[in-house]
């Protein structure tokens, strides 16, 4: 048996995040559908990945972005229809990429059936369906509770005379997973896509998934913290309007029914300053989720070697401990690329974005690559007056929001709209991604990001180190500059350098002798357009440049 089939699909996989919204649109109305998905499978198969992410597709009145669902089991018409979505399946499978789509547990939209019957009265069948609470003796909220978006997490509700909890937009009431029925209606929901043939689900914001029931307030953080508070959301340490210890109860129950589909994969979205402890739980002794992901990378102002040490660290791989999965972007952030790459005129940004790209695949645990990241893309200027963000429009100018992160995706440069769309489109084309489109990138040859990752995704997917392996830690002369580990597994070895100084050449921790580079980095390379290699490692390592070598004899 080869290593491939002993290990589960899932496990070191590549998963290529797909916005639906700005990916492609096939109708010319200015918003990405699921046909526009399925006319992209080909490209998106031809990068190497092992499988899509799916964003909210889900009917629903998108104050949210379809995050706030209208009903768990349709396909809002914006984007298709169910015959769509079959197909889209269907035909990721025949290109060999397994499907995963979010799962939003935490809350619904108001306008979901079950809320419009929760809020009619306190003894209808679904009345304890969602969080209510009566309030103070002063009218005022039951908790301190602050939203994301801002304001209270508590909205009056007349008709019931209660106020009702919602983590995110007033728009998005909070399900109150404590109640075994709706445990038993959100499974019900799990089992009808996984009909459908989905492979999987991520699970957005898992940890506000259950609350306190005895309804205390939320401890404020300390200065250091509240000295960067940008939001109200911000000055509380959320230890009671989430992360509820019952939390991994419910998810024992969602891992029983993904036990009943071969192959079925999970992993959750831990948001949260200190995310670990929830992520190990939620992944704990093989019972509960397969996978986690947190805000590490996502949220990071920079990247150095002293934060992936110390993240990656944190999973060694011990026994009863789960899968880590990696994101340096995602819909919900600043791209990479601008939160990280030196503001110095002698980086070329486009090489930096394929270092971190090199970085990203050389990590021990799944990996999320979000929908241009493989182009390069910069995170969008997005002018005030086209912002669609609730949190964006609400706290400008203090936060980005996430539309810079979900403009349409540039599939030809001469089109208009960069071929996105032939209407106008939900969100303006930044002028930067133009030149970065995929057919410009997409040339036999040429040295481009687009190419780059094709050659990265074919090595990681053919070396078992870089899928499966353990990672070992090198000390360096320059730990806030020079990143080195080896990856191993059953005997074979990969060795993974990286310097992120800008100016420096710094010489490598081990010996070259014995090492044959395998993909380097551009600029190891100068101005060659063949960035593979097959001889010995150079002594040293240029700025802002890396290389994977194997192991010789």
């Amino acid at each position: 048996m080869t290593e491939r089939q002993r290990e589960p699909w899932w496990r070191g996989a590549v998963i290529y995040q797909v916005y639906p919204r700005s990916f492609r649109d096939a109708n010319g109305d200015g918003v990405g559908d699921l046909r526009g998905c399925i006319d992209g499978l080909d490209y998106i198969a031809s990068l190497g990945v092992d499988g899509i992410w799916l964003s909210p597709f889900f009917t629903s009145p998108m104050r949210d972005f379809g995050y706030d669902v209208a009903d768990y089991r349709g396909v809002d018409p914006v984007f298709g229809t169910l015959d769509d979505f079959d197909e889209l399946v269907a035909k990721s499978h025949r290109c060999g990429l397994k499907v995963i789509i979010d799962q939003v547990y935490s809350h619904t939209s108001d306008v979901h059936a079950w809320f419009t019957q929760s809020r009619c009265s306190r003894d209808n069948l679904r009345a304890d369906w969602y969080v209510w609470a009566d309030p103070k003796e002063d009218g005022t909220p039951p908790t301190n509770w602050q939203s994301v978006f801002g304001g209270s997490a508590w909205t009056w509700d007349s008709r019931r005379g209660q106020y009702f909890l919602h983590n995110f937009l007033s728009s998005q009431p909070d399900l109150n997973l404590h109640n075994p029925e709706v445990q038993d209606a959100v499974l019900e929901v799990a089992r009808f896509w996984l009909g459908r043939g989905v492979d999987g689900f991520r699970l957005d914001a898992l940890n506000f998934s259950m609350h306190d029931p005895e309804l205390r307030d939320n401890p404020p953080v300390d200065a250091t913290r509240r000295a960067l508070a940008r939001r109200p959301h911000d000055f509380q340490q959320h230890l009671r309007n989430q992360s509820h210890p019952d939390i991994v109860q419910f998810l024992e129950r969602i891992r029983g029914v993904l036990e009943d589909y071969d192959g079925a994969f999970s992993v959750a979205e831990v948001g949260g300053p200190e995310p670990l402890g929830e992520m190990k739980a939620f992944t704990a002794e093989g019972r509960r989720l397969h996978s986690a992901y947190g805000f590490d990378f996502l949220y990071a102002d920079a990247i150095s070697p002293v934060l992936v040490r110390e993240t990656a660290a944190a999973w060694p791989g011990l026994p009863g401990e789960g899968w880590p999965s990696w994101a340096f972007s995602n819909h919900d952030a600043p791209r990479a690329i601008s939160r990280w790459c030196p503001l110095d005129p002698a980086v070329d940004a486009g090489r930096y974005a394929q270092l971190m790209l090199l970085l990203l695949c050389s990590m021990r645990g799944n990996v999320f690559l979000y929908q241009g990241e493989e182009l390069g893309l910069p995170t969008a200027n997005v002018p005030f007056e086209y912002l669609q963000d609730p949190e964006a429009i609400a706290n400008w100018p203090a936060t980005l929001g996430r539309d810079s992160a979900r403009t349409p995706m540039p599939w030809r440069a001469e089109a208009p709209n960069a071929g996105f769309t032939d209407g106008a489109p939900w969100l303006p084309v930044d002028p930067r991604h133009v030149a970065l489109a995929i057919d410009q990138q997409d040339q036999p040859g040429a040295n481009s990001t687009l190419n780059f990752t094709r050659r990265l995704l074919q090595l990681r997917c053919d070396s078992a180190p870089l899928r499966w392996g353990e990672t070992h830690f090198i000390d360096t002369v320059a730990d806030d500059s020079l990143l080195a580990f080896i990856r191993e597994y059953q005997g074979e070895r990969v060795l993974c350098l990286f310097n992120l100084d800008p100016s420096a050449a710094y010489e490598l921790p081990v010996a070259p002798e014995g090492w044959a580079c395998v993909l380097g980095h551009g600029a190891m390379g100068g101005d060659a357009e063949e960035m593979t290699f097959n001889d010995a490692l150079p002594a040293f390592l240029p700025p802002v440049s890396g290389l994977i070598a194997k192991r010789m004899g």
